[in-house]
């Protein structure tokens, strides 16, 4: 009679959107990625097939939603489904950022509010516990019906500034009031920095399109930290790093976690009055997108120290107490 073994297996997989996070989250974790085949049809269908056994196994898929984000995220729910139907005991998507996460509410009649949309699919499809890093909003962790890990770039973001500016006056700016408390965050990270927010207007008939008005706060003289959690088309960011310079700000330097660079943020943001640009690596920037004042850093031992703290049944909280 053969034993049979009650040992829990740790699986990780990787959707096609940004093997390279994948690959060093897994090095860090000691382990390999589990082969699978994937590939689209002639039509654009995507078909997904693991080579190896997954049955009882606690499975983590990771899958950046870039563009074409339809394509990866669609990708990512039939990867969730293929291991649900392939008797894996638990599933863990691991969505660095979460596609469609800016349309988390209604603006106006008639309108979808697709992040829940999202977050229904993977239910549907199989999915366990999300683990998404920097949310646009706090309240998508209640959209999905199970538990939402919400991992926070700040501690990686404010380290590297202290390392680099923190001999030098500084300030943190939010590019509009409604992001205050994540830039209060920032601040006291930062030895207690002053803040300053952009008081902006935003037509809601165009996206992607803001007017910068006015600096509210002291940035006189200081190397101002310009924080966001994404960079789409840039717009938004260089017209308030203008604004920054304009009151007599001694440097603007752009931090963000999502690095969307949707044309034609490239070439504004090297043309820009910011002197670097702070990103991380939940999503993918290729080398046509690599520009000299852009610093990149790996969000991967973030991940994977969450996803081994969710496979030992410890806590994810534990890694930001006191840190945010």
């Amino acid at each position: 009679m053969t034993k049979r073994t009650t040992e829990k297996q740790l699986m990780l997989f990787s959707g096609r959107a940004h093997p390279v996070l994948a690959e060093e989250v897994a090095d860090l974790l000691g382990t390999k990625l589990t082969p699978t085949s994937a590939y689209d049809f002639a039509n654009s269908e995507i078909y997904v097939r693991y080579e190896e056994s997954v049955r009882g196994s606690d499975a983590f898929v990771i899958q950046s939603h870039t563009a074409p984000i339809n394509q990866w995220l669609m990708e990512h729910l039939i990867m969730v489904d293929a291991l649900k139907r392939a008797s894996a005991k638990r599933i863990t998507v691991v969505m660095p950022f979460w596609g469609y996460s800016r349309q988390d509410k209604k603006h106006r009649g008639r309108e979808p509010i697709s992040a829940r949309l999202v977050a229904d699919m993977f239910k549907t499809a199989g999915a366990d516990r999300i683990i998404s890093v920097d949310l646009h909003a706090d309240q998508l962790q209640g959209y999905f019906d199970g538990p939402v890990d919400h991992l926070m770039a700040l501690p990686l973001l404010t380290d590297y500034i202290k390392d680099k500016y923190g001999s030098q006056p500084l300030a943190v700016v939010s590019p509009d009031a409604g992001r205050i408390k994540v830039a209060e965050r920032w601040a006291a990270r930062l030895g207690g920095a002053p803040l300053a927010f952009i008081h902006k207007t935003r037509d809601i008939n165009r996206p992607n399109e803001t007017v910068a008005n006015r600096v509210v706060g002291d940035v006189k003289g200081r190397i101002c930290i310009l924080t966001d959690d994404m960079i789409d088309t840039g717009g938004t960011i260089v017209k308030a790093a203008d604004a920054i310079m304009a009151e007599g700000a001694a440097g603007v330097i752009i931090c963000a976690t999502h690095a969307i660079l949707s044309d034609p943020a490239v070439d504004r943001l090297k043309n820009s009055t910011a002197s670097e640009v702070v990103i991380t690596n939940t999503l993918p920037v290729p080398e046509e997108k690599q520009f000299d004042k852009l610093t990149t850093l790996s969000i991967a031992p973030m991940l994977a120290r969450a996803i081994r703290e969710v496979f030992e049944d410890g806590s994810v909280t534990s890694m930001f107490d006191g840190h945010a």
